[in-house]
């Protein structure tokens, strides 16, 4: 992938196109029968047809120049399919971003995802071919057909669907992504509505600056500036995570369900961030703190992700995964706090000993049979009889522990009364 975008967009695999066309706009229409004049075997755009038609197509990967999918042959077996697609020069690229600004229908369409025919001949006459002509559609395909195959014809008639939804794809394989070009698009646009002042440019200290608005008439036009919308509902939930397996292991590469799974917990994450933000009074909230490498491993593992990868944080973060289980665990309880309870070997203060043992003896005051606890370490207590433990934590919060296999395992979330601590006690073991 070239250029300063590295970018790609998946698609789910769409449903089986039957009954219908695999493109209603022209532009679609346009993208087919670069394919049809491509292609020398009229009989392998047929099978590809009838692959698109039975939804042999999986999930379709557009990035700059290429697009890729998965097709399977009516027997099971599947092929890695690629067409390529020239992308546009960097000049090419002000040409067509000139042409696009100079109609404000222009951008409008784009931003209603339609494509005008007069800004693709504006363009063409401008030296700029947007969509693609005979010969441009280049294939690829692990079942090792020098010509369009049934596989590659599938998924080109699959980019039709598409590209009928979203003209930004025909624009992202030419060589850039949707948010990108709209930037481009508004600088040019205000740029053109705000030229510089008249009788500046024999001025070589004052010719690079900008005319600048007064001070007094900002704070002036304050009163009258439209209030700021409302923020965005929170969506249900995060968005699926893309497919990124291809059939086909790349050599040397990162992981595809590593990958899969790191952008599921991205996309968690943010969910939950943007809950926060839009939450009441979140502004005087204190930031998340950054966590550490181990940390962030464990917090992964907490969401359970499967063996595999469950596996592969053991191992980055050299623990057994029976001790990536624990932490997981005590992540769930009490995140980084709760983990440090377990993995650190706190040694209070002075001052946190006397609070320790005050909260100790007020503890179970009302209770007949109150716990006998034995000092087990600086911050650790366990109760005698019984296969449980108390831990003071640097929060000063207690976290109750409880003996398994021969380990001390959390068994509950912190608490700042010791007796609630030891009384929320899970039984996960159980």
């Amino acid at each position: 992938m070239t250029g300063p975008e590295a970018l790609t967009r998946t698609f789910d695999a769409l449903p089986p196109a039957r009954g219908r066309g695999f493109a209603q706009t022209w532009w679609g229409q346009a993208w087919l029968k670069a394919l049809q004049d491509t292609a020398l075997d009229g009989a392998q755009l047929k099978k590809g047809r009838r692959h698109a038609r039975e939804g042999a197509v999986g999930a379709v990967s557009v990035r700059p120049g290429r697009i890729t999918a998965v097709v399977r042959d009516r027997d099971g077996t599947a092929y890695r399919s690629d067409v390529l697609l020239q992308e546009l020069g960097e000049q090419d690229w002000e040409r067509f971003l000139d042409v696009a600004t100079d109609s404000a229908g222009h951008i409008a369409a784009l931003l209603d995802r339609d494509m005008p025919p007069h800004l693709v001949e504006d363009a063409a006459a401008a030296g700029v071919e947007l969509l693609p002509g005979i010969g441009d559609l280049e294939p690829k395909c692990t079942c090792d057909a020098w010509d369009h195959c049934p596989h590659t014809a599938a998924l080109c008639y699959e980019v039709g669907r598409l590209l009928d939804q979203d003209p930004f794809v025909l624009l992202l394989m030419r060589g850039r992504g949707e948010r990108r070009v709209l930037d481009e698009l508004q600088l040019r646009s205000v740029a053109r509505a705000n030229p510089p002042a008249a009788g500046r440019a024999d001025d070589e200290d004052n010719a690079a600056d900008p005319a600048g608005v007064r001070a007094d008439e900002t704070f002036a036009a304050d009163g009258i500036l439209p209030p700021l919308p409302a923020p965005p509902a929170l969506p249900d939930g995060p968005g699926p995570a893309p497919a990124l397996d291809t059939g086909t292991a790349p050599e040397g590469g990162p992981d595809a369900a590593a990958l899969e799974f790191l952008a599921a917990d991205a996309a968690a994450r943010a969910h939950r961030m943007l809950a926060q933000a839009l939450a009441p009074g979140h502004a005087g909230q204190p930031p998340e703190p950054v966590l550490t490498r181990g940390e962030d491993a464990v917090r992964m593992a907490a969401s359970v992700p499967g063996p595999v990868i469950a596996a592969r944080l053991a191992a980055g973060t050299e623990r057994t995964r029976g001790d990536l289980d624990l932490a997981a665990r005590a992540w769930r309880y009490g995140g980084a706090a709760g983990l440090a309870v377990l993995e650190e070997d706190f040694a209070p203060d002075e001052e946190q000993q006397t609070r320790a043992a005050t909260a100790l003896a007020a503890a179970w005051a009302a209770e007949p049979d109150r716990p006998r606890l034995r000092p087990s370490g600086p911050a650790r207590w366990t109760v005698v009889g019984t296969g449980e433990q108390l831990r003071l934590g640097r929060d000063g919060n207690w976290w109750p522990f409880r003996k398994e296999r021969g380990a001390w395992a959390p068994a509950g979330p912190g608490s700042p009364d010791p007796e609630q601590a030891l009384a929320g006690a899970s039984g996960e073991a159980d």
